[in-house]
């Protein structure tokens, strides 16, 4: 018993959760509890307007006007330490709202920052090996090496204010308030290696008139004042695992605060009711969100996973 409980800490730490306690107990550690009420059809989605659906935690499926993109994709069962072709790590308690199998290849892999739960190498091994040479992949600094084993068309690596143009598409990272090591032992930014620690971003991603924010993960910071002028249409904003670790992880009011504050038109929620990575209640983030938008211009585009917004 003692050396199962010390797998789960390990796992849930490697995870990038902090959070070994909560994977121990029985309620957390068992396959998906949660259906889904809400399916996206990509198949459907024309391409002369910007489409997107929450697949679940921070994995975005985007149609931005015929180019597919998808945010830190995540879409097995389990994160954490992939070993021999396996998974040990805390399990979903929700399924993605598409299979793996179902899923339609992307043009363009967004990844934040190294995290597990965010860079899941058995995902993005199982889209390079089903697509070698067809996706091109953005990801943070010092963070390639870990898929660069990987048959990607192109991997850019951008840093805080890079700018980098790709497939007609101009992207922007932004610095944000998080960490950045995907092994406890690792060099990372929040740490003050600048220069040799791992790093972790947003994007602007901007196409043909229209503008998204994918905000990563990020606790409460002013650092996305920087777009302000940039007429964001969307922001993509993570929501949950702020308590306790709001030194890491914004509350969803935060979340929305700090999109309002860039002028976004549209509020997109991530990094929620996928995995239990805090001790606040399942439905709270959702919740609270809605709440903490009803006085702000702000709109909210969508509220539970697998539903599709659009806008033309």
């Amino acid at each position: 018993m003692k050396r199962r409980k010390f797998v789960k800490h390990i796992s849930a730490v490697l995870a990038g959760t902090f959070l070994a306690p909560l994977f121990i107990k029985s309620d957390t550690v068992a396959g998906p509890r949660v259906k889904l009420n809400f399916k996206p059809e990509p198949h459907t989605w024309e391409d002369d307007s910007l489409t997107l659906a929450w697949i679940g935690h921070s994995t975005v499926l985007i149609n931005f006007l015929g180019k597919w993109i998808v945010t830190d994709p995540v879409l097995f069962d389990n994160i954490g330490l992939y070993f021999l072709g396996n998974t040990i790590g805390p399990q979903r308690v929700s399924p993605p709202a598409l299979s793996i199998d179902e899923f339609p290849k992307p043009d363009i892999i967004l990844l934040s920052h190294a995290h597990m739960d965010h860079m899941d190498y058995p995902t993005l091994k199982h889209l390079a090996d089903k697509y070698p040479n067809e996706i091109d992949v953005i990801t943070a600094y010092l963070t390639k090496d870990v898929i660069e084993d990987l048959e990607w068309k192109s991997i850019s690596v951008m840093d805080w204010n890079d700018e980098l143009n790709l497939q007609g598409i101009r992207f922007k990272a932004l610095e944000v308030k998080h960490f950045g090591w995907r092994f406890p032992w690792e060099k990372d930014r929040s740490r003050g290696y600048f220069k040799d620690g791992r790093s972790y971003n947003a994007y602007v991603i901007d196409y043909n008139g229209k503008k998204i924010l994918f905000g990563g993960d990020t606790a409460m910071s002013d650092k996305f004042n920087v777009i302000k002028d940039e007429q964001i249409d969307i922001a993509i904003m993570p929501i949950g695992a702020y308590n306790p670790w709001r030194r890491n992880h914004c509350n969803p009011e935060e979340a929305v605060l700090m999109a309002n504050d860039i002028n976004a038109k549209y509020f997109i929620p991530v990094h929620t009711k996928t995995f239990r990575q805090g001790v606040e209640p399942f439905n709270e983030p959702i919740d609270w969100m809605k709440r903490a938008a009803q006085n702000l211009p702000i709109k909210i585009g969508l509220d539970e996973i697998g539903q599709t917004f659009m806008m033309g």
